[in-house]
C-alpha cells in the first residue's frame, strides 16, 4: 500500500475530542498513514486575525488529505469584537473557514452518505450537493442593483415596494458546473453500485432553468447507460427521503437544495452524530463530520464521535484503502444496531471515549456477546385466553445456546405489529424467532408481516404445499383451498419442515440477523426450535462455560448495591453484565462471570458487601437459620416482641429436626422494634429493629433502621432476627 499523509486540523468546540476518539482507528487497521496536525478555528481568527493560518495552507498543500473536526463561525460584528487589540485596527474580514477551503481548493462536490445505521428497513443512498453555485453563488443584494430592477419592476410585490424595498438573489447554473456535478453523480453511482440518479430541482415553477439542468442531466445520463436517472421536485424528494429512503441511490441537487436535503439525510438516518461528509475538488478535499463544533457539549465527554469514524472512513476510500473504509462502517454499523455503548443522542449512557472504545472493539473483532429477540403473535396471547408459554421455552433455549434474548414482544394477529417487532430487531439481534400465525385461517398473518418486515414477496414454495397435502391426506382430512397460505414464504427463506404438523417454518438471513418463523403449538414449534438451534447458527460461538457468583443481601437499597458491584466489576476489568432483583426484603446480585475470574470475583463482592450478605444461595435467612439449627440439633427460645409469632411461625415450617433427638443446646433471642414517624399500620417514617441473641455465655446484638412498609416490615423483622441468630452461630464456629 502506499503511503499517504493527512493534513489533520481538529479546529474548535467537540472538533479535537471526537478526532482524537476516532483517529486510533488508522492504526488499530494497520493503514500506512501519516497524520499531521495544524491549525484552524477561532482562537486563531481571534489571535491571528485568520481562522485559517498560511502555515496551515502549506500543511494542505503537501497532504493527500484533510480531515477537519468542526469550526466555529459568528457573524460579522461578533467577530470584530472577538480580535485580539492589535488586530482590530487592520479590521481583516472574516471568512468562515468552511468557505475558504471550499473556495480556494474549488471543492464543487459536497458528498453526504445516508445509511441505515440504525437498524430497520436497510437503505443506503447519498445526497451530492453542488458547492460553488446555484443561489449560493454570492449573488445577492439587499436592494436590487438598478441594472436588474428593470428585469423585477413588473413584479406587482416589487411595484408596491418599489427598489430601495426590494432585495433580490440570483440562482445561477452553469453548464460547466451542472456538467461536473451530474457527472461526479453518475461516477458515483456507478463506483457504489447505485442503480438510479435523482436530479432534485424544482421544474414545475422554475421553468426556465430546471429545463436547461434536464437537458444537461439527459445528456450526461447517455454515458451512463445501466443508470436510471430522473428529475424529480426538490419537496417531493424530501417527503420520500422521509417515508421510503430505500428508493434512492444518488440524489444531486444544486447549492441550496443539497443543503436542505443533505441535513434531511442526516436526520433520516438518526441524527448529525451519525452524518459523515466530504468535499471534493478537482486538486483538493477535506473531510469533516457534519455535527458542527457544538459548544455547549465541548469538553463534557457526551459528544458522539461516530460521525468521525464515518468520515474517516469516507477519507480511507478516497485514498484508496476501500477494505479498510468498509471495516470502518461496518464497525460503526455493530455499535448503533446493537446499542454497544452508544452515547445519549443515539439513547445510550456511553461517553465519547467509552463509544470510540466500542467501534475499535468491533474493528478488532473483539469476542461480543450474542443477542437474539422473540416475537409470539396470537390475539389470544394479548388477551391472557393462552398463556405465553413460548416466550419462556424460547428465552430458555436460546440462553442455553448462549444467545441470550434480550427482547421479547407479544403482537397481536397483526400484520403491521408483526412487521414492526420484527424491523426493529433487524441488524440488532443476530436471532429473531417469530411464533405463532402461520395457520391456514385468514388470520393467520404472519407470513406477511415478516415479508413486510425484510423487505421480501411471499413466494409459493411447492415442496411446502406437498407437505401440507400429504399430511392432510394421510389422516384423512379433506385439503382446502386455504390451506394455500401455508405453502407462502417470504423470497429466498429456507424451508424448515414440521414433523409434526401442516405449518412449517423457514429461516431468512437478513442484515447480519437470522429471522426465523415457526409455527405457535409447543408440540410443533418447540422441536423445530431445538433442531435449529442444533444446526442452523453454526456461525455463532458454542457457550462458554460460566460461573454464576451469587449474594443475597439485606439491609442495603439496591442503589448503593449496584453501584459498589459495578464498579468493582470496572475494576476488575470483566466484560460481564451484573443482574440485580429486589424482592422485599432483599437484593439479589448475580454475576456469571469465567470461571478463571469466579474466585476474585466472590472475594471482592464480599469485600463490598459483605456487612449486608445473608447467603451465597437462593434461599432466605429463615431457611439458612433452619439448616444450621437442624445440623447442630439446637433448640431456640424466642421473646418476640415484633412479628406477633410469625418468626416462629415460619421458621418451624422450614426446620426438619430429628424425631429422636433432643437439642443439644439452646439459643435465646429477643427481638424488638421501636417505630419513629408512624405506627405498624401506616406507610410512613422508619422502624428500628433490635435483635439479641444469647448463645451460652456470648451475646450478639443486630440492629438495623428499615422504612416503615406498614404490615409488611413484620416480615423483614423475622427475616432480620433469623439472619443475625444465624450469623451468630456461624462466626461461632468460626
Amino acid at each position: 500500500m502506499t503511503s499517504k499523509t493527512v493534513a489533520v486540523l481538529p479546529g474548535d468546540g467537540i472538533g479535537p475530542e471526537v478526532l482524537d476518539a476516532a483517529l486510533p482507528v488508522i492504526d488499530a487497521l494497520g493503514l500506512p498513514i501519516t497524520l499531521e496536525h495544524g491549525d484552524i478555528g477561532w482562537e486563531f481568527w481571534r489571535t491571528e486575525g485568520t481562522p485559517v493560518p498560511q502555515r496551515t495552507w502549506d500543511l494542505i498543500g503537501r497532504s493527500d488529505a484533510v480531515l477537519l473536526g468542526a469550526t466555529t463561525s459568528k457573524p460579522g460584528r461578533e467577530a470584530l469584537a472577538d480580535l485580539a487589540p492589535h488586530l482590530r485596527e487592520q479590521a481583516p474580514q472574516y471568512v468562515s473557514p468552511i468557505i475558504q477551503l471550499r473556495q480556494r481548493l474549488d471543492l464543487f462536490a459536497n458528498l453526504r452518505p445516508v445509511e441505515s445505521y440504525l437498524g430497520g428497513t436497510p437503505y443506503r443512498f447519498c445526497v451530492v450537493r453542488e458547492n460553488t453555485e446555484g443561489l449560493y453563488a454570492g449573488l445577492d443584494w439587499d436592494q436590487v442593483p438598478e441594472q436588474m430592477w428593470p428585469l423585477v419592476a413588473d413584479h406587482p410585490n416589487a411595484r408596491i415596494s418599489g427598489r430601495e424595498a426590494t432585495t433580490a438573489s440570483v440562482r445561477m447554473l452553469t453548464r460547466h458546473g451542472l456538467d461536473r456535478i451530474l457527472r461526479y453523480a453518475f461516477e458515483h453511482a456507478r463506483a457504489h453500485g447505485h442503480g438510479r440518479v435523482t436530479l432534485a430541482d424544482k421544474p414545475n415553477v422554475l421553468r426556465r432553468s430546471s429545463a436547461y439542468a434536464r437537458e444537461r442531466l439527459e445528456e450526461i445520463a447517455a454515458d451512463y447507460p445501466e443508470i436510471e436517472y430522473e428529475i424529480l421536485n426538490v419537496d417531493a424528494v424530501a417527503l420520500w427521503m422521509a417515508r421510503r429512503p430505500e428508493r434512492f441511490g444518488v440524489i444531486v441537487a444544486e447549492n441550496m437544495f443539497g443543503d436542505i436535503l443533505s441535513d434531511l439525510g442526516g436526520g433520516v438516518m438518526g441524527g448529525l452524530g451519525l452524518a459523515p461528509s466530504a468535499n471534493i475538488g478537482e486538486n483538493g478535499n477535506y473531510f469533516e463530520p457534519v455535527h458542527g463544533s457544538a459548544p455547549a457539549l465541548a469538553g463534557t465527554g457526551r459528544a458522539n464521535p461516530l460521525a468521525a469514524f464515518l468520515t474517516v472512513g469516507l477519507l480511507l476510500e478516497h485514498l484508496g484503502f476501500g477494505e479498510a473504509a468498509g471495516q470502518v462502517r461496518d464497525a460503526v454499523s455493530h455499535v448503533t444496531r446493537r446499542r454497544d455503548r452508544v452515547t445519549y443522542d443515539l439513547g445510550g449512557t456511553a461517553t465519547t471515549a467509552e463509544c470510540a472504545a466500542s467501534v475499535l472493539d468491533a474493528c478488532r473483532a473483539v469476542p461480543r456477546v450474542h443477542t437474539a429477540a422473540v416475537v409470539t403473535v396470537g390475539d389470544e396471547l394479548l388477551r391472557a385466553v393462552l398463556e405465553d408459554s413460548n416466550a419462556g421455552e424460547a428465552s430458555r433455549r436460546l440462553a442455553a445456546r448462549a444467545v441470550p434474548v434480550r427482547v421479547r414482544h407479544t403482537v397481536g394477529d397483526d400484520e403491521a405489529a408483526i412487521a414492526d417487532a420484527v424491523r426493529s430487531c433487524l441488524g440488532r439481534d443476530d436471532v429473531v424467532v417469530v411464533m405463532g400465525g402461520l395457520g391456514p385461517t385468514s388470520d393467520d398473518v404472519t407470513r406477511v408481516g415478516v415479508a413486510r418486515a425484510v423487505g421480501r414477496p411471499l413466494e409459493h414454495r411447492e415442496e411446502a404445499w406437498q407437505g401440507v397435502v400429504e399430511r392432510l391426506t394421510r389422516f384423512g382430512v379433506a385439503v382446502h383451498e386455504d390451506n394455500r397460505r401455508q405453502a407462502q414464504f417470504p423470497e429466498g427463506a429456507e424451508l424448515l419442515p414440521n414433523t409434526n404438523g401442516t405449518a412449517w417454518g423457514c429461516r431468512l438471513d437478513v442484515q447480519g440477523t437470522t429471522v426465523v418463523m415457526l409455527p405457535g403449538p409447543p408440540r410443533e414449534c418447540l422441536p423445530m426450535l431445538d433442531a435449529f438451534l442444533r444446526d442452523g447458527i453454526a456461525h455463532l460461538p458454542e457457550p462458554e462455560p460460566v460461573v454464576t457468583v451469587f449474594r443475597r443481601t439485606l439491609g442495603v437499597i439496591e442503589a448503593d448495591a449496584a453501584a459498589a458491584v459495578d464498579a468493582l466489576v470496572r475494576d476488575l476489568g470483566l466484560r460481564v453484565k451484573p443482574a440485580y432483583r429486589w424482592h422485599y426484603p432483599y437484593v439479589d446480585v448475580r454475576i456469571d462471570c469465567p470461571p478463571q475470574s469466579a474466585a476474585e470475583l466472590a472475594k471482592r463482592l464480599d469485600d463490598a458487601l459483605g456487612a449486608y450478605v445473608v447467603t451465597s444461595r437462593e434461599r432466605t435467612a429463615v431457611q439458612e437459620l433452619a439448616e444450621l439449627l437442624d445440623t447442630r440439633g439446637l433448640g431456640l427460645e424466642a421473646e418476640d416482641r415484633v412479628t406477633g409469632g410469625r418468626f416462629a411461625a415460619e421458621l418451624a415450617a422450614e426446620r426438619r429436626p430429628a424425631e429422636d433427638r433432643e437439642p443439644s443446646g439452646r439459643v435465646s433471642v429477643t427481638l424488638d422494634a421501636a417505630w419513629d414517624g408512624g405506627g405498624p399500620q401506616d406507610h410512613t417514617g422508619t422502624v428500628r429493629l433490635r435483635c439479641a441473641v444469647r448463645d451460652g455465655a456470648r451475646e450478639r446484638t443486630g440492629e438495623l433502621t428499615v422504612p416503615n412498609r406498614g404490615p409488611e416490615v413484620l416480615g423483614y423483622a423475622g427475616q432480620f432476627a433469623a439472619w443475625t441468630i444465624a450469623r451468630q452461630l456461624v462466626e461461632e464456629t468460626v
